[in-house]
């Protein structure tokens, strides 16, 4: 039983989960193969260092970012690897790329059973009545689903797919990497305490609205103040930059830039808590990252993630994306010493390994399970 599963691109937490599903596999005597559209996206420069792991991926297409790409030689290769291939059954993560829908089509032809991957939820983004119509049609072409978590399993049962069909587990990452205790002993990047946020600087991480509230909370703190820290880098720099210079925060917001999984590890290692502010986010995997690291976490309430890896209170707190003014008084409540943030960061990591790559390859082989008894 071949059970292949297709990525646009296979990063550090694709990687991760992919081990977990082949060492699964193998226990039933199953070859889990891993294909991606390319090898390189531009929207997520990340670096994976592929021959340090035991994963063989198969690229679609080489030498090009995905981005790049005409429709027509992707699909041409596409079809020309699904066919060398040949899988038993194809999970596919997402449904409206046109190469995606070409997989689905390809394997509905071959009539071999679809597993979904999807953490859409239903207030990602206004939606219209036609395209969820389509997108119904679509989903109940899948056999079953893996989904990140609550929200995003209920939206595809709105969508119409069984709510049996449905499992839970596909958002995690490799929690060992981030370890606390693998990673303190990295050289601490600040001399102060520090919020820690990672994001690409695009409008919907919401960071123009962080900036604004950290600017309120560092003049109520005073010289006790946590400095800032934006790990990333994107189209809305300049723009943050000039924030940063208007509100003469240029000594305590710190922008180191796009990073790598190794390069973040040491602001993982010695941030005192993270922040994720996104005004819309299917879920949020820094955030575990974060949880992995075992800091306290401090989680808009627009991230798919909140409902399932925040506990309030107890690992950390969650605001309105658009309420600075609360983001402030949380920021404030946690650097106040009041509030025992060693507790709360180890409460976060001990939460976070129920979110394991093991419980996404438990998901998945539920899912084939299922989806092979449908077909």
């Amino acid at each position: 039983m071949k059970i292949a599963i297709l990525f646009a691109n296979y990063g550090p937490y694709h990687i991760s989960r992919f081990q977990a599903f082949q060492k699964s596999c193998s226990s039933f005597d199953w070859e889990a193969i891993a294909i991606q559209l390319a090898q390189t996206e531009l929207e997520y420069p990340w670096q994976v260092q592929i021959n340090k792991s035991s994963v063989n991926i198969l690229s679609v297409t080489e030498n090009k970012a995905l981005e790049n790409i005409s429709s027509k030689e992707l699909l041409a290769s596409l079809f020309k690897l699904l066919n060398e291939v040949r899988p038993d059954a194809l999970v596919i993560s997402g449904y409206f790329r046109l190469s995606i829908l070409f997989a689905l089509l390809w394997n509905i032809w071959h009539r071999k059973p679809t597993i979904l991957l999807s953490d859409s939820k239903e207030n990602d983004q206004p939606r219209s009545c036609w395209k969820e119509k389509i997108k119904s049609w679509l989903v109940t072409q899948y056999k079953a689903a893996l989904v990140g978590g609550k929200p995003h399993k209920r939206y595809l049962i709105k969508l119409g797919m069984p709510v049996d069909a449905i499992f839970l587990g596909y958002d995690t990452v490799g929690n060992d990497v981030f370890h606390p205790e693998l990673i303190k002993s990295l050289p601490c990047p600040l001399n102060r305490p520090f919020f820690l946020a990672v994001n690409r600087f695009v409008s919907k991480k919401n960071l123009p609205f962080l900036i604004s509230a950290y600017a309120t909370y560092h003049q109520l703190a005073g010289n006790k103040a946590w400095d800032l820290v934006l790990c990333g880098d994107g189209e809305l720099r300049p723009q943050i930059e000039q924030q940063i210079a208007k509100l003469n925060l240029q000594n305590s917001v710190h922008l180191p830039g796009f990073l790598q999984q190794d390069e973040l590890l040491p602001y993982f290692a010695h941030a005192s808590c993270f922040i994720h502010a996104s005004i819309q986010e299917q879920w949020g995997l820094v955030v575990n990252e974060a949880m992995a690291a075992g800091l306290p976490v401090l989680v808009s309430n627009r991230c798919g993630c909140f409902e399932d890896l925040l506990i309030e209170g107890v690992n950390g707190f969650s605001f309105d994306p658009e309420n600075s003014q609360q983001l402030t008084d949380l920021m404030l409540k946690v650097s106040s010493g009041k509030i025992d943030i060693e507790k709360m960061g180890q409460a976060a990591l001990e939460h976070i390994q129920l979110f394991s790559p093991e419980y996404f390859a438990q998901g998945l082989m539920q899912a084939v399970e299922y989806a092979l008894t449908k077909n």
